[in-house]
């Protein structure tokens, strides 16, 4: 397979009043051409954080890549790209889908224009052919009555229809990755399947490589090749869908499979919710980050950062659990009276 991402060691930090929050801590992976891979976790654990640092979107003083970071797209140096290069690279390259079109489309415009926008700078395209392209991409992600809508203002689509403006402008140019931040937020689930439906659809037929962006692991399970579970701007636990969903090693990724909602399920009492709250990041992290909320926490966990363990193939985690001397606990899949390796 064709490797087209690069990521070694990114480190984000935020400057505030308070002190440097590390909101991306030492984060490393590879995408291949085509592929899926899913970035998931609560609120504050890094993964927006993550996607606009790969599209350098973050702005300095405020926002910081640390220099030791690594970011390669087809073995060009991302860091180290002019503004010129950048402007090439967010449109031809990678594009982006945004957690909030109301907020990311511009309201004084029509749709169609701010597709144009886009295919003018980085296609070359005037406005006649331009706007025939609008048209087109607005039928490629399914809405009807595109010669009409075209001239539409955002206020005047629904919010489904928003995000798959939304989608068509990140794909104007065919971009060979597709970065989605939370896709389906504040969208009815009927709604959402349609949107993950249709990115599904496309990374078919353009063979798009896709980074997804979100809290829901439900939103995930049959779209993404890959999982990596971020918590306080690490990642805890990585693997294909099937590792994730059906051989999960750290309590943080049971908590999240807990949280899903479970149509089969006989009882009808509350949801899970996990206890307690996300660490402080600006304090230094010389443990496991998950300690205070973990219900088997040791002595160890408290005092030193477990290092990334190979559970089998992909597989991989970090918590003292896999360790040889750990005590035997009992996981979700059988506190769930599931075989885990089902």
């Amino acid at each position: 397979m064709e490797k087209i991402l690069e990521v070694n060691n990114l480190q984000v930090s935020f400057h505030t009043y308070a002190g440097d929050v590390k909101a991306v801590r030492g984060v490393s992976f590879e995408l291949e051409k085509g592929e899926t891979l899913a970035f998931v976790g609560e609120s504050g654990c890094g993964k927006t954080v993550t996607a606009k640092a790969i599209m350098r979107l973050l702005q300095p003083p405020f926002a910081e890549i640390k220099k030791e970071s690594k970011i390669m797209y087809q073995d060009k140096d991302v860091m180290k790209m002019s503004k010129k290069e950048l402007q090439a690279y967010r449109g031809n390259d990678v594009g982006m889908i945004f957690q909030d079109p109301m907020t990311s489309l511009n309201p004084t415009m029509t749709i169609g224009k701010q597709i144009m926008e886009s295919l003018m700078l980085h296609r070359k395209l005037d406005k006649k052919q331009a706007r025939e392209e609008a048209i087109e991409m607005l039928r490629v992600v399914k809405i009807s009555d595109a010669e009409k809508r075209v001239d539409d203002y955002p206020h005047q689509l629904s919010g489904g229809m928003r995000q798959r403006v939304m989608i068509a402008i990140a794909l104007s140019c065919n971009p060979a990755l597709l970065i989605a931040d939370e896709p389906t937020t504040a969208l009815d689930v009927t709604i959402q399947a349609q949107i993950m439906r249709l990115l599904g659809d496309l990374k078919k037929e353009r063979d798009t490589a896709i980074i997804l962006v979100t809290h829901d692991l439900g939103v995930v399970a049959n779209f993404a090749d890959r999982i990596q579970v971020m918590y306080a701007g690490q990642i805890i636990e990585r693997g294909t869908a099937k590792e994730i969903f059906y051989h999960a090693k750290h309590p943080y990724t049971w908590a999240l499979l807990a949280s899903v909602p479970k149509l089969d399920t006989e009882n009808k009492g509350e949801l899970y919710a996990l206890k307690g709250t996300p660490p402080d990041l600006i304090l230094e992290m010389n443990h496991c980050p998950f300690a205070d909320r973990c219900e088997y926490c040791m002595g160890i966990c408290r005092e030193t950062m477990p290092e990334e363990t190979l559970v089998d193939g992909t597989h991989r985690v970090s918590c003292w659990l896999q360790h040889p001397s750990a005590p035997r606990v009992q996981s979700y899949y059988e506190k769930c009276g599931v075989r885990e390796h089902e």
